[in-house]
């Protein structure tokens, strides 16, 4: 969670992200905001929605909120949206619970632009893999959650 609340807001705010080369920078600021974000919340169980949408909210110029995934019949339009207007979208993902946190920061050719934290690599992901609960390249298939921005007019 806070690697991709990291991306996220350097993405929102230019000056938060000129540190990023400095990887001492990011580490630090990893364990920093892991512990503001978890403040009630076990740091075993990871990095809540709620916590992540006030993460991005802090950089933007729009509040953040959560949402959960539908699935099948989640056509992600709000999603996709948000991104094509350069807005990043945390997602997270799990298999039969929610473990993991990427960032979807584009769309192209029918798919997501996606951060991949634990790797650190770009990867696309398709938006009938997401609603299917097929994803593959991040470690885990099934869509629980986006954190977005609240309005996108």
């Amino acid at each position: 969670g806070p690697a991709v609340a990291i991306m996220a807001a350097a993405q929102l705010d230019p000056g938060y992200g000129a540190e990023l080369t400095d990887p001492g920078w990011f580490d630090a600021e990893q364990a920093r905001l892991h512990r503001r974000l978890n403040r009630i919340w076990p740091r075993a169980l990871g990095t809540t929605p709620m916590a992540v949408a006030r993460a991005l909210s802090a950089h933007s110029a729009v509040a953040y909120r959560w949402r959960p995934a539908h699935l099948r019949d989640d056509p992600l339009l709000d999603v996709r949206e948000a991104v094509l207007l350069s807005w990043p979208v945390a997602m997270l993902v799990g298999r039969f619970i929610p473990r993991h946190w990427v960032l979807l920061q584009g769309w192209a050719d029918d798919e997501f632009h996606c951060y991949e934290p634990s790797s650190g690599t770009a990867i696309g992901l398709a938006a009938a893999d997401i609603r299917r609960a097929g994803i593959t390249g991040v470690g885990f298939p099934r869509a629980f959650a986006f954190v977005l921005p609240a309005r996108l007019a």
